[in-house]
């Protein structure tokens, strides 16, 4: 056998699959290994990218062939496989989840469903050979909900809860002030109907629908309560009952789609259309209709209609929107333009490279609608709490009212006991503390560029005692430059210039000597295409701009070593100190021993000569991010108690960056598999432990930590991809705002959990007793709910 392999990007086979742990993926693999010649078909990890990997026999099948069936599996898999997120009207409480996802899942066909009340949607994974999305949608209205529709059928729906809530409130006003005033016995009791009818109608209505799905909901609690208090005769308490219950998710459906707005004006930022140059003419179209490689022109003041490149033009850019950035970044051609950006005063020509639907902020709002929708541990918690509970609460006021009539308490004041229970006993409150918090975390995050996908990363992010950092291009800037330029008279080291990113320290005291140096340094190595070189050119501009470089003639490359050249009629020669050596140069002790002193602090250092004397030294190294120190400083001030920085370059390097940067600990000369090893450990040690890098080279490290946090999301796919979070802008400063919001979310959930918790507890001891009476049990308990979802949307405001 002649086996080869051949790898292909997944979202070549799977367009609709965001996550390699879709079970889609897992089908794809099943229908390839039963081809002939293909011996194993699995997923790995390539540039930070998932992959197909296929084994075949190159004897048995061609690699047209393979290439061929594997397109074919992809497309076999995508039509008979189907992701669909449906929005869904009617969603008028969280037990409203319970029912969707119980009605929906028994469907045949339906693999997955996974409703969500904070983002009222549901997503469903099915099979279309045995079902399609309208037979979903036909179940969905079976059971009490509807699909959105439009116009003023839409408008009726959007708004007919509150109508009958209202009318349900002027009803029972009515009826009590007509039962205080002397009107007819008759009236008050028909007003309560009517009270009846409208206030316990979607009550009712979704209570039967979940004892049809063999469930026990809040609603139930509510439509017993109620009907037991018209049983007393007490048709004031049972209206005001369902008044208020009615009115409480109302209110909570007001509050929530404030939340959901923050979401949705993410979407509203792109422009519905694009001026397009075709044929030598503008052309304005709609952003759908807009080509790749199409020339999109961005007037001064209007927003950037798609992603791509700049090919003409400067301007600067304020891409807050997307990236979280405070400040306007310039653009020129070669920068990069993202969709929802605001051009500044320049017009700039961009020409496209991907689609409006596939723009990183349409990708962005996919991904945040998805993570709204998942389930935080927190919520799962509860929701399993819920199941055991209510029905542990029929059952208690079940023998509330038949246990203490047994021993001498009246049947109707017993009766009432249990009524009042069953409203104080409601979780309410408890089912909308986490989802309420992680639909306006997730929000308040996107909008400060932090891309969170998923409840439970959002609260991991709370709970980080630890993170680790990748160096290069995540702590460091990624690139060489000069930090120290040091001279000489040819006796000692009389005069030294610090750098400080490029640019000199204190630069109007730059001492001749080293300005000498470092103008010879430069117009020699502006011939040399190698990194070291180009920061030695850069560093010069940065620190002289009014000086041009020297004239430079005979430059020769000395492999290995350095280079020779003739600038401005000098003999310079540039490279290590044995290249000075090897050409009689006599080189001084004491610049020997900062050299040797530079060197010690992980910096590579460069000699300089000039017509057969020492000149001076350069010492260059990948300098720090801009802010680097102040962001590990703000993560201690949140509670980060540990954080390592992991490189593969060596100890000395690793060293003085983790000094510079304030980093405690580092961990040097590491290959990826002792990164994933040093995470490993490390979670072991502190249980929650981030991990910040690129996204590229350290997949298998974010993979394994409990939050991969990955740097630079609006310019990278692989970012956006491999990581739970991505800092959306290449800026680790956004880190202390991402753990923030994590913490504050956490910190809400937390609130909101012991106000539910203690409401039902202080309710359910005092309805038992006969301490509170069904009003003031009524009026607490849907207090208590609004205020958990009004101060879980205290998250929107969040501040850094």
């Amino acid at each position: 056998m002649t086996e080869a392999t051949l790898h292909i990007r997944l979202p070549v086979l799977l367009p609709h699959v965001h996550d390699e742990r879709d079970q889609c993926v897992q089908r794809l693999n099943e229908w390839l290994l039963n081809r002939k010649g293909i011996e194993q078909s699995h997923i790995e990890r390539e540039n930070g990218e998932a992959v197909v990997c296929l084994h075949y026999d190159a004897n048995l099948v061609s690699l047209l062939d393979v290439r061929r069936l594997a397109e074919q599996a992809g497309v076999a898999v995508a039509n008979r496989y189907h992701h669909e997120l449906i929005p869904i009207e009617g969603m008028d409480c969280s037990d409203c989840v319970v029912v969707l996802e119980h009605g929906i899942g028994r469907m045949d066909g339906v693999l997955t469903a996974n409703a969500s009340y904070t983002m009222q949607v549901l997503q469903v994974e099915y099979d279309a050979q045995k079902t399609s999305r309208a037979a979903i949608e036909r179940r969905v209205r079976s059971l009490g909900y509807e699909v959105p529709a439009t116009g003023l059928r839409s408008l009726y729906r959007q708004n007919r809860e509150l109508l009958f809530v209202a009318l349900a409130g002027v009803l029972t006003l009515t009826g009590f002030l007509l039962e205080r005033n002397g009107g007819p016995v008759w009236a008050p009791l028909l007003l309560y109907l009517g009270a009846y009818l409208y206030g316990g109608w979607d009550i009712a209505h979704h209570a039967w629908h979940a004892l049809r799905e063999r469930r026990f909901d809040t609603d139930l609690l509510m439509l017993v309560a109620a009907l037991g208090a018209a049983a007393l005769g007490k048709y004031a308490e049972g209206a005001l009952l369902l008044f208020l219950f009615g009115l409480g998710h109302t209110l909570e459906e007001r509050a929530l789609d404030r939340a959901r707005a923050a979401v949705r004006a993410l979407g509203e930022l792109t422009p519905k259309t694009a001026l397009i140059r075709r044929g030598g003419a503008e052309v304005e179209l709609p952003v759908e209709q807009v080509q790749l490689d199409d020339v999109v022109i961005v007037r001064p003041g209007t927003r950037v209609p798609v992603d791509g490149e700049v090919i003409a033009g400067q301007s600067a850019v304020n891409q807050s929107p997307v990236t979280g950035e405070s400040a306007p970044v310039d653009k020129m051609p070669g920068s990069q333009a993202f969709a929802g950006a605001i051009n500044g005063e320049g017009a700039l020509e961009v020409r496209v490279t991907r689609l409006a639907r596939d723009s990183t902020l349409a990708r962005v709002m996919r991904l945040v609608e998805e993570a709204q929708a998942q389930k935080s541990p927190t919520q799962q918690t509860v929701e399993r709490f819920s199941r055991v509970f209510v029905p542990a609460v029929l059952v208690v006021a079940l023998l509330l009212i038949v246990v203490p009539p047994l021993f001498g308490v009246p049947f109707q004041e017993s009766f009432l006991r249990a009524m009042t229970l069953l409203v104080a006993a409601s979780p309410c409150a408890l089912a909308l503390g986490a989802p309420a918090a992680i639909l306006a975390g997730v929000a308040r995050a996107a909008r400060g560029g932090v891309l969170v996908k998923g409840g439970v990363h959002l609260e991991n992010l709370g709970r980080l005692k630890a993170i680790a950092f990748d160096k290069t291009g995540t702590i460091t800037s990624g690139r060489p430059e000069v930090t120290d330029v040091v001279a000489a008279d040819g006796r000692k080291a009389n005069s030294e210039w610090r750098m400080a990113d490029g640019v000199a320290v204190d630069a109007s005291r730059v001492p001749a000597e080293a300005e000498e140096v470092l103008a010879l340094a430069a117009a020699a190595e502006s011939r040399s295409g190698h990194p070291l070189a180009q920061a030695v050119v850069r560093a010069a501009k940065a620190a002289m701009p009014d000086r041009p470089l020297l004239p430079v003639t005979e430059v020769e490359s000395l492999t290995g070593r350095g280079l020779r050249a003739r600038v401005d009629g000098r003999s310079v020669f540039i490279g290590s100190l044995k290249l000075l050596d090897e050409n009689g140069v006599c080189v001084p002790a004491d610049l020997r021993d900062r050299a040797e002193a530079l060197e010690s602090a992980g910096k590579t250092v460069t000699a300089v000569a000039v017509d057969g004397r020492a000149s001076g030294l350069l010492a260059l190294a990948d300098t720090l991010r801009p802010g680097v120190p102040e962001t590990l400083a703000e993560l201690r001030r949140l509670g980060v108690i540990e954080t390592v920085m992991l490189t593969g370059d060596n100890a000395r390097v690793a060293r003085r960056i983790a000094q510079e940067a304030g980093i405690a600990s580092y961990r040097a000369d590491l290959l990826p598999e002792d990164k994933l090893n040093a995470i490993r450990e490390l979670v072991e040690e502190h249980g929650q432990v981030a991990m910040v890098g690129d996204g590229v080279n350290d997949a298998p490290a974010l993979a394994n930590a409990t939050v991969g946090i990955a740097m630079g999301g609006a310019g990278t796919d692989i970012a956006l991809e491999t990581a739970d979070v991505a800092l959306m802008a290449d800026d680790l400063g956004r880190l202390p705002f991402a753990i923030g919001v994590g913490r504050a979310t956490r910190a809400v959930i937390q609130q909101n959990l012991a106000i539910a918790l203690g409401v039902i507890g202080l309710l359910i001891v005092t309805s038992v007793f006969g301490l509170v009476g069904m009003g003031a049990a009524i009026i607490l308990h849907e207090g208590s709910t609004i205020v958990v979802v009004l101060n879980a949307l205290r998250l929107l405001t969040y501040r850094e």
